[in-house]
């Protein structure tokens, strides 16, 4: 059996200058990135006069937990969260069928009239009917006031539909179709079983970035949503704040004192509470994004 020889490639002094000059470029945009998530965090935990008056850097000072204590003290934030992870859930699942089906059947050459359907779902991009025909139609349809306005009338994302059809475009190779036919593979067993098992990349993208944007909506619960126990967490936090608020203009003295320091606690405190779920998802498909995101962008 032959040996196998490994070569050792000597970099140039250039090459050397790049690296460090690269790997330093790296860590700087690391921490300009980490550093004010960092700060939230911290800060949350630091007293506020501390923050206010710039001494927290590298960790807390003045050590308090008033801010998370405060919110927890409010019983509707789990109402928030119980919605929230329901509303995310639910509107993923739907939103994942509608733009992954969508694209694929736009992926397809031989569906007729693609190029007029794809022209109608980006005319949508740039523009729409305003927030006063929305909200009637949407009332026409008997959606206001109910979970449904949460998920099915924004479903549909035109940017998802084309990421994931560049996708299909670029990856799925025609000549599997081709195969599959012979065989005497349907359309949908084709795509059920073939096109989704090699598409987990573009399907963990789609899936975050729906995920992440349900987690994070409260517009439209705050325009279609008048009953408090269908809420989100992010209108919940809100709501939260702007009490906080009002209890710290109408107060005096040292009520206004505490009112101004729990409120100061209370912003940190909030980006924390309403983030640390998604945060704690993200990692979980982190491997896939890049992939996903590098794929759906090679060609519009």
């Amino acid at each position: 059996m032959a040996a196998s020889v490994t070569r050792k490639v000597k970099k140039s002094g250039a090459d050397k200058v790049f690296d460090v000059i690269l790997y330093v470029c790296s860590v700087l945009i690391f921490l300009l990135v980490l550093y004010p998530l960092y700060f939230v965090v911290i800060a949350s935990f630091s007293d506020p006069s501390a923050v206010a008056g710039g001494q927290v850097w590298l960790l807390p000072k003045g050590f308090t937990l008033d801010g998370y204590e405060e919110i927890l003290r409010h019983s509707e934030i789990w109402i928030g969260y119980r919605n929230t992870i329901f509303y995310t859930l639910l509107g993923t699942a739907v939103g994942m069928v509608v733009n992954i089906f969508a694209a694929y059947a736009l992926s397809r050459k031989d569906l007729v009239g693609r190029k007029f359907f794809m022209m109608l779902f980006i005319i949508t991009m740039f523009f729409n009917g305003g927030l006063i025909p929305t909200f009637l139609t949407i009332k026409d349809f008997h959606l206001y006031n109910t979970w449904a306005v949460m998920i099915v009338p924004f479903s549909v994302s035109t940017y998802n539909i084309i990421v994931a059809r560049t996708f299909f475009e670029n990856n799925i190779p025609e000549e599997l179709n081709d195969a599959a036919r012979i065989d005497g593979c349907g359309n949908l067993h084709y795509f059920f079983k073939i096109v989704l098992p090699l598409s987990k990349a573009i399907l963990a993208v789609i899936g975050l970035w729906t995920a992440v944007g349900m987690w994070n909506s409260y517009f439209n619960a705050l325009i279609y949503l008048k009953d408090a126990d269908k809420y989100p967490l992010q209108l919940i936090l809100r709501n939260i704040l702007i009490t906080s608020n009002m209890q710290m203009s109408f107060g005096s003295g040292e009520a206004m004192q505490i009112a101004l320091r729990l409120s100061s606690l209370m912003r940190y405190s909030v980006i924390i509470v309403s983030t640390l779920p998604i945060m704690c998802f993200y990692p979980f498909v982190q491997k896939y994004f890049n992939q996903g995101v590098m794929i759906g962008a090679v060609k519009g």
